[in-house]
């Protein structure tokens, strides 16, 4: 697998040494210089998950990590199913919280945590990532305890649920939870800024686990072709995507240029609307992000929205004709919410949302699947506020929602983010 930075095409890594590195010497983003098509989609369609898994992940990475390896790694990080759920006609919930940390990043976090282990030279490595709600808890999960790294796991104080943050401010060991004092994109402009800083990414091997990682991407094209092959012949495959950072629109898109029979992605988002303007007029603005019920999509300057864009050549026809989009509101938002429950359906409000975009552009004969991306009990302040709705816990919820939580205030400011990471020692 041969990969290039979106901002210089002559920037070259292998897989191995982008998941290493995370971003690009450029600050760009590592991306594919091709994408296979796969001439044999009916077979993969037929084949179970791992063993199709496994095959789509060779096809990409190549001899890098042999086949006999690549089986394995697969083995220990998909111990978990992603159900598609009927809701009512022609629509459905693929459920991918079914993971230990009860979010879809359980699949790309665990994935870059074995790749990371199988790839290990005994140099130390600093995980470095930023989390607007469930990244955080899959990456420190994926990594707690594992030999020879450290995670760094950046928040935005009190813009998380209080259980996402105790999944992953409670570990500590070799975790370390930074509580900072702004909103996800500065958390988001650290990480930018400290892998731009020479002294830190030699220093400390620092690498990312955020979705601006190229194996959590990968990871994450699998479930795509999961849904396609759970749901064939019910119709022309459409997916809506709840999207903050945009990592998983792309690896959808990348399931789909592979050969992944969807028809179409939707672009869903919450009132941080700057990618459907975009979509509508064509001027892309990023700004601040605003505060939502859907926490995870609090993101005002997606970083993956960079790879989308390269993806598409920068052509804004071509992405507004592949696509469809939408937003709603909290109060729709919320609404949806109520409708669901009504059907049977308990959903969480990332959920929620992709489901209430969804409904608005399918049209007839299509098969509209909206993605599941978090357990509903993880936002039960919100289910129970505004619905009366009581959530019971699941049993990984409960483990830690009495524990202590460990996190360290951090001002939104590069020079203590720095001065934090160099002086870090991890207990245990």
């Amino acid at each position: 697998m041969k990969l290039v930075s979106t901002r210089n095409a002559t920037l070259e890594n292998t897989f191995l040494g982008a998941v290493q590195a995370g971003l690009a010497p450029d600050g760009g983003l590592y991306v594919p210089t091709t994408i296979p098509r796969f001439p044999d989609v009916a077979n993969l369609l037929t084949a179970d998950f791992q063993e199709r898994s496994t095959e789509i992940l060779h096809r990409f990475i190549g001899d890098e990590i042999p086949r006999a390896e690549l089986e394995a790694l697969v083995g220990r990080t998909f111990t978990f199913p992603a159900p598609v759920v009927p809701v009512a006609d022609h629509l459905a919930a693929l459920e991918l919280w079914h993971g230990p940390t009860l979010a879809f990043k359980d699949f790309g976090a665990r994935f870059l945590a074995q790749v990371m282990a199988y790839s290990a030279t005994g140099t130390r490595r600093t995980v470095l990532t930023a989390t607007s709600g469930d990244t955080g808890a899959a990456v420190a999960q994926a990594f707690w305890g594992l030999p020879g790294v450290q995670v760094v796991v950046m928040y935005p104080k009190g813009r998380v649920s209080p259980l996402q943050e105790r999944q992953f401010a409670t570990c500590g060991g070799n975790v370390l939870a930074l509580a900072v004092e702004g909103a996800f994109d500065d958390c988001q402009r650290l990480v930018k800024a400290a892998f731009e800083d020479p002294e830190l990414v030699s220093g400390l091997g620092l690498t990312s686990a955020n979705s601006i990682n190229i194996a959590r991407l990968l990871a994450q094209t699998l479930y795509y072709w999961e849904a396609a092959a759970q749901l064939q012949g019910a119709g022309p495959l459409v997916v809506s995507v709840p999207s903050g950072n945009f990592g998983n629109l792309y690896a959808g898109l990348l399931a789909q240029r592979c050969g992944a029979p969807v028809a179409q992605l939707v672009v869903a988002t919450n009132a941080n609307r700057v990618v459907p303007e975009y979509l509508d007029c064509g001027t892309y603005t990023p700004r601040p992000s605003v505060a939502t019920v859907s926490n995870a999509m609090d993101v005002g300057a997606p970083s993956n929205w960079e790879r989308i864009h390269a993806l598409f050549g920068g052509d804004h026809d071509a992405m507004a004709s592949a696509l469809r989009w939408g937003s709603r509101t909290d109060a729709e938002t919320v609404r949806t919410l109520a409708e669901l429950y009504a059907l049977g359906y308990q959903a969480d409000p990332h959920g929620a949302v992709a489901c209430a975009v969804l409904q608005s552009c399918l049209k007839p004969g299509e098969q509209g699947l909206f993605l599941a991306t978090a357990h509903p009990a993880k936002f039960g302040e919100v289910l129970e506020r505004d619905l009366g709705i009581q959530v019971p816990l699941p049993e990984a919820l409960l483990a830690v929602q009495n524990r202590p939580v460990l996190a360290e205030p951090l001002s939104a400011d590069m020079a203590a983010l720095k001065a934090k990471l160099l002086a870090w020692s991890p207990q245990g």
